[in-house]
C-alpha cells in the first residue's frame, strides 16, 4: 500500500531486472514508470586495468561490509575448506563491520578467524585502486545487491571474480567470461570455483581484461550518467 502511494506518478530507477519485474508484476508501478539503469557505474579514471604482481601465495580479497549477507560466512568456510586440501591462499576480509545491521560479523568472531589463521582482516581501506592491484581474485558471495559497486571496481581494475549467481551480482559476472558464479550459501562451490582460478592463472588473467573491457562498454560512470539524465529529462 505504502509503495503505490509514495510511488504515484513518480519515475523509478532500478538497478537491476530482478527488482524492476518485482515491483511491476506486484503492479506497485506501471511498466512506463520503471527505468533500468544498471548500476551507480565505475571511475575508469581511477580503477585501472594492471597485470597481476607475482606473489605466493597469491591474494584473494571479499571486498565488503563484513555483513552475513554479503557471504562473509561461506568466504571463511570456503577458506578453511582450501587450508584443508593443502591449497596455498591469503584469504582477506577488507571492510569493517556495521553494528547497526542485524547480519552484522561481531569483532570478537572475525578475530577469532584471524587467531585461528583462516583469513586475515585489514578492515577498511581508502586506497582501494591498490588493494584491487595487489590483489590476483576478488570474491563477493552476496545473497542479493542491486549492482555491487566492488565487483565493478574489481572489473575494472582487471581482476576475475568470483560471486553468486544472485541478482545484482550477475548483472557484473558472465559465467566463464570474465568470473565464476557459484550457487547460493554454497561454501563448497565457492571453494571449488576459487580453486579452479588459483590454478589457473592465465585464465584468470584473461577473465580479468574481459571484465575490463565490460564495464568499458557497460558501466563506466559516464554512460550512467548519461542514461540517468535523460530520466530526468523525460
Amino acid at each position: 500500500f505504502f509503495y503505490r502511494l509514495v510511488l504515484k506518478n513518480t519515475q523509478v530507477i532500478f538497478q537491476n531486472p530482478d527488482d524492476l519485474e518485482i515491483f511491476t508484476q506486484a503492479k506497485l508501478l506501471q511498466p512506463a514508470q520503471a527505468h533500468l539503469i544498471r548500476s551507480s557505474g565505475v571511475d575508469l579514471s581511477r580503477f585501472h586495468s594492471q597485470p597481476e604482481t607475482p606473489s605466493q601465495p597469491p591474494l584473494i580479497i571479499l571486498p565488503a561490509r563484513l555483513l552475513k549477507d554479503k557471504g562473509v560466512l561461506e568466504f571463511v568456510e570456503a577458506a578453511r575448506l582450501l587450508k584443508q586440501r593443502g591449497v596455498l591462499a591469503r584469504m582477506i576480509l577488507v571492510g569493517d563491520p556495521d553494528a547497526h545491521n542485524p547480519t552484522s560479523i561481531s569483532p570478537q568472531e572475525i578475530q577469532n578467524w584471524v587467531t585461528e589463521g583462516i583469513v586475515e582482516a585489514w578492515g577498511w581501506q581508502e586506497k582501494m585502486a591498490d588493494i584491487y592491484s595487489a590483489s590476483h581474485l576478488v570474491c563477493l558471495p552476496s545473497y542479493r545487491e542491486g549492482v555491487p559497486r566492488t565487483l565493478l571496481e574489481a572489473a575494472a581494475s582487471g581482476r576475475a571474480i568470483v560471486t553468486t549467481d544472485a541478482p545484482g551480482c550477475r548483472e557484473v559476472v558472465r559465467h566463464g567470461v570474465n568470473g565464476l558464479l557459484v550457487p547460493l550459501r554454497n561454501p563448497q562451490a565457492l571453494a571449488d570455483a576459487i580453486q579452479t582460478l588459483l590454478e589457473n592463472p592465465q585464465l584468470r588473467q584473461e577473465m580479468g581484461q574481459r571484465g575490463r573491457e565490460i564495464v568499458e562498454k557497460e558501466f563506466s560512470s559516464q554512460i550512467v550518467i548519461e542514461e540517468t539524465l535523460k530520466v530526468y529529462g523525460e
